[in-house]
């Protein structure tokens, strides 16, 4: 693809994630996105084929950043448990300053509006914690009596949980502290 269509693109995705995020799936209207984008309908349409095609691939997008963000922080050698709940933290930063995350989020949370396939996501975050959580056992910093696959989906989850109902309650002001709070109680369980 070439460096013009390429920015075209991003420019409709970031344009779309804005839209999605303030309006979602049912509300959005591709004219919001093409004004939003400052693009044409038929920039629009040349790169995404119906506004399911675009709130997928906004989804993908959102997964994208806050894995490269996560990959980065794996890079550094930190502990596997701290590298869990940094994970947690810079996914939490993600949603208050990052409009493709949020709206990445909300339309997952909105797929049964347009019938789309989200499970990828939530499947690599569950695969991910699992590995992550059998190093911990290993190093020593999670109790051997833990089931990684199992603790692993719930703590993808809660976080699920507590990042939708800050979301809800506080319009995510306060979901920075509701992920230490989610922590302070999985430490209890997770401890040796």
């Amino acid at each position: 693809m070439q460096q013009r269509a390429k920015a075209t693109r991003t420019a409709i995705l970031e344009g779309a994630a804005l839209v999605f995020d303030e309006k979602g799936y049912g509300n959005a209207s591709l004219g919001d996105v093409t004004e939003r984008a400052s693009a044409t309908k038929g920039a629009l349409y040349f790169h995404f084929k119906s506004k399911e095609e675009l709130a997928l691939a906004v989804i993908d997008e959102q997964h994208l950043r806050v894995r490269t963000k996560a990959e980065a922080l794996a890079g550094t050698g930190l502990p596997a448990l701290e590298l869990i709940i940094g994970m947690c933290r810079l996914f939490g930063h993600q949603l208050l300053d990052d409009a493709v995350v949020r709206a990445g989020i909300r339309l997952t949370f909105e797929s049964s509006a347009f019938d789309g396939d989200v499970k990828g996501p939530y499947a690599d975050w569950i695969d991910t914690m699992e590995m992550l959580l059998r190093q911990a056992q290993v190093e020593k910093d999670v109790a051997a009596d833990i089931n990684p696959a199992s603790f692993a989906r719930y703590l993808v989850a809660s976080f699920s949980g507590v990042q939708m109902v800050s979301n809800v309650l506080t319009s995510r002001e306060d979901v920075l502290q509701r992920i230490e709070e989610m922590w302070d109680f999985m430490m209890r369980t997770l401890k040796p």
